[in-house]
């Protein structure tokens, strides 16, 4: 069975990259993976297996 989260990042107005980045392994490292990224928005969804 799988789970999903919608989760919003912060933009600043510098290294955005960067903290994108830092963002995306930190929920890498927790077993999450990126299916989609709003283009308009800050939020991006997230899926992993529950019984993992």
């Amino acid at each position: 069975m799988k789970e999903y989260k919608v989760e919003s990042w912060k933009v600043g107005l510098s290294k955005n990259n960067e903290k994108l980045e830092d963002f995306l392994n930190e929920h890498a490292r927790n077993g999450w993976k990126v299916i989609h990224i709003a283009e308009q928005t800050t939020r991006v969804v997230f899926e992993r297996y529950k019984n993992r």
